[in-house]
């Protein structure tokens, strides 16, 4: 689409004083702007990024729950995963874990658990970057969830 750009004389006789903008495009500046604002007026390339980005926490989450349940470490056998975020971006997920049966017994301190993720990092990403189609797999970071407490009324 080509742009008419009137000429000086033309945007003379149409005001009475003249701006640094007059005679510009006014679409691109408004344009510009909308993509710093809500997400709700973000370009489709911003909610495309974002979808592709819960897409990928998505497969992340379904591929360590498995793993996880397939693991031979006993501790790591008895972690869930919650959910998996973007930690800054996508390039570093945050994994929330939460063990299956309530709270670790007293031998498993939740700083054990954590010492258990991180040891076996590594194999826990390899199994990532074989699940998702990227160019570079994502560094996982790991927090504990504290399960919730329900009581049942009688």
């Amino acid at each position: 689409m080509r742009h008419h750009i009137p000429l000086k004389e033309q945007v003379r006789s149409l005001c009475a004083e003249l701006g640094d903008d007059d005679g510009q495009d006014p679409h691109p500046r408004a344009r510009r702007r909308s993509r710093r604002g809500s997400d709700r007026r973000a370009g489709p390339e911003v909610r495309a990024i974002e979808r592709k980005a819960f897409q990928l926490c998505r497969q992340v989450a379904v591929t360590l729950d498995e793993v996880l349940a397939e693991c031979g470490d006993d501790v790591l056998q008895g972690l869930h995963v919650v959910n998996v975020v973007p930690f800054p971006d996508s390039s570093r997920l945050l994994a929330t874990v939460m063990p299956v049966d309530g709270p670790p017994g007293a031998a498993i301190t939740p700083a054990d658990v954590l010492k258990h993720l991180e040891h076996a990092s590594g194999h826990l990403r390899s199994e990532v970057a074989a699940a998702v189609t990227r160019k570079r797999a994502p560094s996982l970071l790991y927090r504990l969830a504290e399960p919730e407490l329900t009581t049942i009324e009688p």
